[in-house]
């Protein structure tokens, strides 16, 4: 299982790189180093810290993005946000390629915080929910029971809010405002994910609908 995160993680920093770099036109991105060497190094790390503590749940975590018994509706939607991360991906590179940002170094800093602290919030989720698959499914072979405690007390999707702070922080790193304003797109398309997710839930897991009913917020505490 080690050796499949290694790959994995290889193959994604890679392909990110090639992107970035391709795009831009140059190796001569120091900030673009910076995230992916970040990347490098906390992939295997957190791999390996959650192999310690939930070994099922980091199998899960390394299974494709497109599985048989995951609803037409999320396969759909997971093509759509490999395209749009890609894209997301060259629009910055073509930022550095074609300067039209001026990023101030204290916002570039403050974006590799974010990415940090989106890292820091995922790990908090796994720890907390040993059923967060990368695909929307019933894990009704692992008893997945509601999960409400840690992050879940407060939304019921905390992977997304994660999510939101690492595609507001890498374009703020990159020195990319080009990349930051796609970042309303990536939300209104957790949106989507989120309402796939709540419609199979509801349908199949026991006490989800009672667990909605308690906690009001599905991405951020007092707006949604």
């Amino acid at each position: 299982m080690i050796a499949r995160l290694l790959l994995q993680n290889t193959v994604f920093v890679v392909a990110m790189g090639a992107v970035l770099f391709a795009s831009a036109g140059t190796l001569q991105w120091p900030s673009a180093w910076t995230f992916l060497a970040t990347s490098a190094f906390l992939g295997p790390l957190c791999g390996w810290w959650l192999y310690r503590i939930d070994p099922a749940l980091l199998a899960e975590r390394l299974r494709p993005v497109l599985q048989k018994d995951q609803p037409a509706a999320d396969k759909m939607f997971m093509t759509v946000f490999v395209f749009v991360m890609l894209a997301w991906l060259a629009v910055m590179g073509l930022d550095r390629r074609f300067p039209s940002s001026d990023m101030p170094t204290a916002l570039q800093a403050l974006g590799l915080v974010l990415f940090l602290a989106s890292t820091l919030f995922t790990m908090w989720v796994f720890s907390e929910n040993s059923f967060a698959a990368p695909v929307v499914k019933l894990q009704t072979e692992r008893a997945q029971h509601v999960i409400s405690t840690g992050p879940y007390a407060h939304v019921r999707h905390p992977m997304y809010s994660s999510m939101v702070l690492f595609f507001a922080g890498l374009p703020l790193l990159l020195g990319s405002w080009w990349g930051l304003a796609m970042l309303p797109l990536f939300v209104a398309l957790f949106a989507v994910r989120i309402s796939i997710e709540e419609r199979t839930l509801r349908e199949g897991l026991p006490g989800y609908t009672d667990y909605a009913a308690r906690v009001r917020y599905r991405l951020m505490p007092g707006v949604w």
